[in-house]
């Protein structure tokens, strides 16, 4: 056995101990399994939101798409910085709400914003179905790291089932909790694994940035400049829009503000969470070191780049370091997110369906659910070869279509209709679902419109037929009356 398979046995052992220790002394009622009791400060919150953005889609996908697609990669650093811009007054106005009508999940907001049980389902439905390609990702991204890491003696289908069992073990147990103390350890090895990697890494190989950005730049003119079509400035600034609208539209990203103790969290997170976020810049400079390095890893494979040339450079143990900061970069995020669907599921779509039932069955349908999640989830990951970061898109393209309600509902009375929001949502995933299944983009389906439109991502054009629908629906159909927060 590898001293780098020893070193993250050690961590998995140790984050799922963490995450079970959790529940210590507390009766996990719904309010605490899903909501930490909200009592969470500025710190846990913190760390949580920072679980959420530090994946393995930051991990592998940030690495593998800064090696394989080069200056388009830097979106991800674009629409991070608009949603903590955001974040700053979208927030406190969510928390203040949640915390009046004791809401305890996403669907539960637009429930009582919109007086309106139907759109609190078809919420519920699209972020289940919003979660499980998020949770795919997750374990995906863990089986490469451990297999990797393992110099193959670990087969990813392995490290997927043991994954899988280690999230239903301590998301049973403890819930947001578990995963808020296992994101303690996570944010620590991330730190120093990202750091070490994007200083390492180009100084070894290249002797500094300025000759490895020089090297590359002769190898391939245009890796740092967005392409004229395809990933040009049009899908660019779309991608941007379309994700950093969609950021905080997860469920597991919403129901974290829900933990919190007061608002005032948001205010002091969304002023350091832009610093967090030059953890990203050292993973892109591991990216490019692989460059040259490794050449020849041509799509999904892109996604094995930081960890191939980390097994070049390093020693077993090092190695370790980095394949242990990734295991926890997919137990974290996919805690989080089983705790959220599972939530929903039981609060909005079972409870509609089964009538009066008290929190503690709620609370026993939702822990039950999460080994069913988890195995579809699974399955899923064992059948599919998409590269991390689409899988991600395809997430944000189904999110991000709940935006346009929710603004328009942060009002004393909502600004649309439940059944204009619940058109318009309806229609943008429509859209989502037919370009997704089909396979189709703007360039086949108008192939004379001018090269601008043709490579808008295609979450936006949904979100544009979305916000076009409410738009109609809601010029016919009555606005609910003022919201009973404030009757």
């Amino acid at each position: 056995m590898s001293a780098a398979l020893v070193i993250i046995a050690a961590f998995f052992a140790l984050a799922v101990v963490l995450g079970v220790y959790a529940r210590r002394g507390r009766t996990m009622s719904l309010e605490q399994w899903s909501l930490g009791g909200r009592g969470f400060g500025a710190i846990f919150v913190f760390l949580l939101m920072a679980g959420e953005i530090y994946t393995t889609f930051t991990f592998l996908g940030g690495s593998g798409w800064a090696y394989g697609q080069g200056a388009p990669a830097f979106y991800i650093l674009g629409y991070m910085l608009l949603a903590y811009t955001m974040s700053y007054f979208l927030l406190p106005a969510i928390w203040r709400y949640a915390k009046q009508q004791r809401l305890v999940s996403q669907a539960d907001f637009f429930v009582r914003k919109y007086d309106s049980r139907a759109l609190g389902v078809l919420v519920a439905l699209v972020s289940v179905a919003a979660c499980v390609p998020y949770l795919v990702l997750q374990l995906k991204g863990l089986g490469i790291i451990v297999s990797e890491a393992s110099y193959g003696s670990i087969a990813p289908t392995t490290a997927i089932w043991a994954g899988g069992a280690a999230l239903v073990l301590f998301v049973v147990a403890s819930g947001v909790r578990g995963s808020a103390w296992t994101a303690v350890l996570k944010d620590i090895m991330i730190l120093v694994a990202a750091v070490f990697a994007g200083v390492y890494l180009p100084v070894h190989y290249y002797g500094g940035y300025s000759a490895m950005f020089t090297a590359i730049e002769a190898a391939n003119p245009t890796f740092f400049v967005l392409p004229a079509h395809g990933m040009s400035p049009s899908w660019f600034i779309s991608t941007v829009l379309l994700t950093g609208f969609g950021f905080y539209m997860w469920p597991h990203s919403f129901a974290t503000v829900y933990t919190a103790r007061n608002e005032s969290v948001f205010r002091k997170n969304a002023v350091v969470m832009p610093l967090y976020l030059l953890m990203l810049v050292f993973i892109f400079l591991a990216g490019f070191a692989a460059v040259l390095q490794v050449p020849g890893l041509h799509g999904a494979d892109a996604d094995l780049s930081l960890l191939r040339i980390s097994k070049l450079a390093l020693n077993p143990w090092a190695l370790g370091m980095i394949g242990a900061a990734g295991v926890l970069t997919a137990l974290v995020p996919g805690s989080m997110l089983l705790v959220s669907s599972t939530t929903i599921i039981a609060q909005n779509i079972y409870r509609p369906i089964a009538g009066p039932v008290d929190d503690r069955r709620i609370s026993i349908i939702a822990r039950s659910a999460v080994p069913v999640v988890v195995l579809v989830s699974v399955w899923l990951t064992l059948r599919g070869g998409s590269a991390i970061v689409p899988l991600l898109l395809m997430g944000y393209s189904l999110v991000t279509q709940l935006m346009p309600a929710l603004l328009l509902s942060l009002g004393e009375r909502p600004l649309t209709s439940a059944a204009g929001a619940f058109a318009g949502i309806l229609a943008g995933e429509l859209v989502v679902a037919y370009m997704t299944i089909s396979g189709s983009s703007l360039s086949a389906l108008v192939p004379s419109a001018p090269q601008v439109i043709k490579d808008l991502n295609v979450g936006v054009v949904a979100l544009i037929v979305n916000i076009a629908v409410l738009a109609v629906v809601s010029l016919f159909t009555a606005r609910p009356d003022t919201s009973p927060l404030y009757r």
